[in-house]
């Protein structure tokens, strides 16, 4: 692995690290320091109704107390809107976005009317309802101060980006990409300025990612992330998606589910070198 590998540990502040996390991290890290390359931390605090402050916090002392370092400062994504509505300003100059007024009971409605429910990804696909408005009420809409969200048009994007795509997953190799799956998919809502999908792939080219490294749950947007790479002319990284973590019961650890804590384990009376041996035994049970 050449020694200008560039990994990454990118959390979101709504809950204290549990051991998943933990592998994740630990799997980053170990990569970059053996590569002699560089292991960076990112806080994705983009939602400010999930996010919390003091989870950030919480954040840095697990890993600390892990003993994991990273390189250079902790990019916060909160701290950087500007290059997300920039990116979002390009997408636009290239007519690949249009303002969806739908809430989700419009969407509901439209979809019971269509007779089925296609599903991607992300979850139901949206049909396109505003894709479909003239310019004119668009703006009207827009200087009523109507909210409305950002999507992409899929159809646009993939008429202009280069085909077909693929990336590079590590073990596995070259794999294709399918991002027409996730329809027009939302990039900005007016609660959120910016979505994981456009956020993690602008901060990963901004930052030289080379490798990324997360759980298998999201290897499905790496085809939506190779589409927004491609669009905009920022290099592909490789990948490399572990398997998720399982808890005694079966099910994949999650804050959701009330995974146990980093914190609870550290108050439990375990130490950092149990917790990492923890994490890793988990994962290749």
């Amino acid at each position: 692995m050449a020694a200008t590998t560039v990994t990454r540990f990118a959390p979101s502040p709504t809950g204290r690290l549990h051991l998943g996390h933990a592998h994740s991290a630990l799997l980053g890290w170990r990569l970059a320091r053996e590569s002699g390359g560089r292991f960076l931390l990112r806080i994705e605090d983009i939602d400010p109704v999930r996010c919390r402050p003091e989870f950030t916090a919480g954040i840095l002392e697990d890993l600390a107390w892990l003993g994991l370092d990273w390189d250079g400062p902790v990019r916060v994504q909160s701290e950087h809107l500007p290059d997300y509505r920039a990116t979002l300003e390009r997408l636009s100059g290239m007519e690949l976005l249009y303002p969806c007024f739908c809430t989700r009971a419009d969407i509901a409605r439209e979809v019971a009317a269509i007779g089925h429910a296609p599903h991607g990804p992300d979850g139901l696909l949206y049909p396109g309802t505003c894709r479909r408005l003239g310019a004119t009420e668009r703006a009207e809409r827009i200087a009523a101060g109507q909210p409305y969200a950002l999507r992409l048009d899929m159809a646009a994007a993939l008429r202009r980006a280069p085909r077909p795509l693929s990336f590079l997953e590590v073990g596995r190799g070259r794999l294709r990409c399918d991002p027409a799956r996730f329809g027009d998919v939302v990039l900005a809502r007016k609660d959120i300025p910016a979505s994981y999908h456009l956020c993690v792939t602008r901060d990963d080219a901004l930052q030289g990612v080379s490798l990324v490294t997360r759980a298998a749950d999201l290897l499905p947007a790496t085809d939506l992330h190779r589409l927004l790479q491609s669009l905009l002319g920022w290099k592909a990284p490789r990948y490399r998606h572990h398997p998720l973590l399982l808890g005694a019961d079966g099910r994949r650890l999650s804050k959701r589910d009330n995974a146990p804590t980093l914190a609870a384990l550290r108050e439990a009376g375990h130490g950092p070198a149990a917790v990492r041996a923890m994490a890793e035994g988990a994962a290749r049970g």
